[in-house]
């Protein structure tokens, strides 16, 4: 079964407080899934990588053999593609725990789209930041 994610992950000042956003529809355009994370204080890489691990996860829970994984963050996908590399240290884990997760799945593809493009997992993240109450 082939799922398609949508991920986005923010963070306000960046670094502060972030969330990560995630929308998983079937190839019918179902959604089977849209929920956010909040993830304390980070940056926005981070919750963009952060949302993407969350997404794959849940796509195995609910029985995907393949993902299409679609961000608007151009730096991850061409970091998952292999066309950047990953200098970042803390990045540089996150990266392996998405690759990782990965192999669990026949074939993992990821596409770049532009912002107007990620509505829904975009609204999962400011539904998150909205209603948080934190100091940080």
């Amino acid at each position: 079964m082939k799922l398609i994610t949508h991920t986005d992950g923010g963070a306000r000042g960046n670094p502060g407080p972030a969330a990560a956003g995630i929308v998983i529809k079937n190839e019918a355009g179902v959604v089977l899934a849209h929920y956010g994370e909040y993830l304390g204080h980070q940056t926005n890489n981070f919750a963009e990588y952060s949302a993407l691990i969350s997404a794959l996860k849940k796509a195995k829970e609910l029985g995907a053999t393949e993902v299409h994984c679609v961000l608007d963050s151009e730096l991850i996908v061409k970091q998952m593609r292999g066309e950047y590399k990953v200098k970042e240290p803390t990045l540089q884990k996150l990266f392996m725990q998405v690759y990782n997760t990965a192999t669990q799945f026949k074939k993992v593809t990821y596409r770049h789209t532009m912002r107007a493009g990620n509505k829904e997992a975009d609204a999962e993240v400011n539904k998150i930041l909205d209603n948080q109450k934190h100091p940080d």
